[in-house]
């Protein structure tokens, strides 16, 4: 796992000078359709995120990357959108590492500060921490997320990012 980590990070530091030129999704005023910001980013943005919708506040969109040994996926958020509060639950080891491809978005755990994400950024999150991650309100964002390996895991989907605690970032 470790070896893989290290060559995902290796592309993305090679190709993060590229994704940060793009990083804010405005043109002249306008925002980035999603060809457009497709173009921006090395990972594919995939399909809509139907499967896990009901836990997300705007569209989502995912692409499997790896689906053997280390489960990595890239996942797509619209400017706004946003993932519930979920906790990635595990009896030993388990959680989840997220990797910015592209955009700008937040990460956030339950009782702290809010955590800004670019191409490049790495959030390291254990297993049973409350948390949320998703776009900036002006920028598309995707990131890699990459499940770690643990015993009887399982994730809690919890209530929605409300608006008024997300209208708080900038």
């Amino acid at each position: 796992m470790r070896k893989i980590f290290l060559l995902v990070l290796s592309v993305l530091f090679l190709t993060s000078n590229l994704s940060f030129a793009f990083s804010f999704n405005k043109k002249g005023g306008k925002m980035q359709t999603l060809t457009e910001y497709q173009k921006t980013i090395m990972f594919p943005i995939g399909n809509t995120n139907d499967a896990y919708a009901k836990y997300f506040i705007g569209q989502s969109y995912i692409a499997p990357i790896s689906t053997e040994q280390v489960k990595m996926y890239n996942v797509t958020f619209e400017p706004k959108c946003r993932n519930n509060w979920h906790i990635h639950k595990s009896k030993a080891g388990g959680g989840q590492i997220l990797i910015a491809t592209g955009g700008r978005g937040y990460y956030q755990e339950w009782g702290k500060e809010p955590v800004e994400m670019k191409p490049g950024s790495v959030i390291n999150i254990p297993a049973n921490v409350k948390h949320w991650h998703g776009a900036a309100p002006d920028s598309w964002f995707s990131h890699i997320a990459v499940e770690v390996d643990g015993v009887e895991t399982s994730n809690e989907w919890l209530e929605p990012v409300s608006d008024k605690e997300y209208s708080k970032l900038k």
